[in-house]
């Protein structure tokens, strides 16, 4: 399958947002008709501490080409310290991406609270421009899923 030299190179954005916070502010840009790009697919979790680091694995090899971690703010977390958590995990996960030759602004973790519609629109729009700049992701593609 090739693209169009015509065709605008549109990134696919997975973003992991915790149910408590950064879902409800994903919802509350929404209603108060805030635009972020179609392109980021929310997937909710009821935590940011329960995003394993092969679920991000597992996205950029299914053929994303960025992904963002969205939580509650540190200390504001529903269950007392996942964020904290989730901040260790991510800083080691990111350490790893850089070694097996990720490019380090595919991956981003941010504090968004459920007041906070503005943040996460624009959260979301500077992630996709950035991800738009450094174009499609091709240092983790299933080789299987080739043609």
């Amino acid at each position: 399958m090739s693209i169009n030299q015509n065709e605008e190179f549109r990134p696919k954005i997975v973003a992991f947002c915790c149910n408590w916070c950064s879902y409800a502010g994903a919802d509350l840009a929404g209603s108060s008709r805030l635009a972020y790009p179609a392109d980021v697919k929310i997937i909710r979790v009821p935590c940011s501490c329960r995003v394993n680091p092969m679920f991000i694995l597992r996205a950029f090899e299914k053929g994303a080409d960025g992904v963002i971690l969205c939580g509650c703010h540190p200390g504001d977390c529903h269950y007392s310290t996942g964020n904290y958590y989730a901040r260790r995990r991510m800083t080691l996960l990111f350490s790893m991406l850089d070694f097996i030759g990720v490019e380090n602004g595919r991956t981003r973790v941010e504090w968004v609270s459920a007041a906070e519609g503005v943040k996460f629109s624009t959260t979301m729009n500077d992630f996709v421009a950035k991800i738009h700049k450094l174009g499609k992701n091709v240092r983790l593609g299933d080789l299987r899923c080739k043609n």
